[in-house]
């Protein structure tokens, strides 16, 4: 089976994006042959660092950005992406208008993926690649159905704003990783139980 091929996609490249690819890289490390993770910004300047403040955010947990520098998002990595994940629903769009077959029923805002995956959707599943294209067929079927209960599923844009406003943002985006590597791998995190459980919709 093919390498599963995660985008994630923001505006600047910088912040949002970023932390999630590095966090999704961390989370799902043991499965790196099979799921390949991998970002870019919708106005994205290339070969710009990660912001310090995502820097930061990392080495508090123990790790480093992957220090790939910033990428502009294209046609081409939307039409290989089996997942983009957007940090708000502008990102979800511009990957939608870039590639209209490909990315309708495969593009989803962090919080929004997050909150449409259920534990069922992979249910008897081993291969984390697999489980992982069940979940994004899983959310794609029922994200009509609870599409109007789930809030706000954008993060943020932090650039320039006060540090607990930022702080908020990559907290939000390690709240959505936190839930959908937990439902990715075969094994669950005493930590991630709890909020799997939740219905689509009540997902923070």
């Amino acid at each position: 089976m093919p390498p599963f091929r995660v985008l994630v996609v923001c505006t600047g490249n910088i912040y949002r994006s970023p932390l999630a690819e590095c966090l999704l890289r961390h989370r799902l490390l043991e499965h790196r042959q099979v799921i390949h993770v991998s970002s870019a910004g919708t106005r994205a300047v290339a070969g710009v660092p990660t912001a310090a403040a995502v820097t930061s955010f990392l080495a508090a947990r123990g790790l480093q950005p992957c220090e790939v520098g910033s990428r502009r998002l294209t046609e081409e990595m939307v039409e290989t992406a089996d997942l983009v994940l957007g940090a708000a629903r502008e990102h979800r769009e511009a990957a939608v208008r870039l590639s209209p077959v490909r990315a309708l029923s495969r593009a989803f805002t962090f919080r929004e993926f997050a909150r449409l995956v259920r534990p069922e959707d992979a249910a008897g599943t081993l291969d984390p690649a697999a489980r992982f294209a069940a979940l994004v067929q899983g959310a794609a079927a029922r994200r009509g159905a609870v599409s109007t209960r789930m809030g706000d599923v954008d993060v943020k844009d932090p650039l320039g704003a006060p540090p607990p406003q930022v702080q908020q943002c990559l907290v939000q985006i390690e709240e959505a990783v936190e839930r959908i590597t937990a439902l990715v791998r075969t094994g669950w995190h005493p930590s991630s139980s709890a909020a799997s459980r939740a219905e689509p919709g009540t997902w923070p």
